[in-house]
């Protein structure tokens, strides 16, 4: 299973390694409403279980506050390290580092930057209401891409997003080489 802001990545990297998984994501925007991602996560860990196939999840705790360890912990599934897929991309010490330097730093990914309009525009309402913009990122001073795949177009994207924010960007090249070495020790526990 894997959250549905890495699946892609999560896909990519199995088919690279040859591993015979099947990748299941979960929706992305269950990031908006994070109190629903365990429940989420738990209806397909025993649908997998029930079938009989070996499940891990692709997922840092992203909001969760402990419910997916504590689900882990009652089907014995394991999952990704780290608070939130930050972490897992660009390590905790250095997303702290981040953090610390600058507390009010907004963080993209290739994702993100991708669905910015679905995911952040629309469902916070500002597409409708772009007067609320205030109220949800006035006291952000900073964003961070952490690149993962850049292309000429994520990093357009990148800047109109900036834009929006009327804030400086910061590309932190990240790639996905930390995301492959937590999943590799994730496959290696099931198969």
């Amino acid at each position: 299973m894997a959250c549905g802001a890495l699946a892609g990545h999560v896909r990519d990297i199995a088919a690279r390694r040859g591993w015979p998984v099947a990748v299941r994501s979960l929706p992305a925007l269950l990031h908006n409403r994070p109190q629903k991602i365990t429940e989420s996560a738990e209806r397909a860990v025993v649908c997998a279980l029930r079938s009989g196939r070996a499940v891990a999840l692709a997922y840092a705790d992203c909001g969760s506050y402990g419910g997916l360890d504590d689900l882990c912990a009652r089907y014995r599934v394991r999952r990704l390290p780290g608070l939130h897929c930050y972490d897992v991309l660009a390590g905790p010490e250095r997303v702290a580092a981040m953090f610390a330097a600058e507390p009010g730093t907004y963080v993209l990914t290739d994702f993100l930057l991708r669905s910015f309009g679905r995911a952040v525009l629309a469902e916070l309402g500002l597409d409708t209401h772009p007067e609320l913009w205030p109220d949800y990122f006035g006291h952000y001073r900073r964003l961070v891409w952490l690149a993962q795949q850049p292309t000429p177009a994520l990093a357009e994207q990148a800047e109109r997003v900036a834009a929006m924010f009327g804030l400086p960007l910061t590309r932190v090249e990240v790639g996905v080489s930390r995301l492959e070495q937590e999943l590799a020790r994730l496959v290696e526990g099931i198969l």
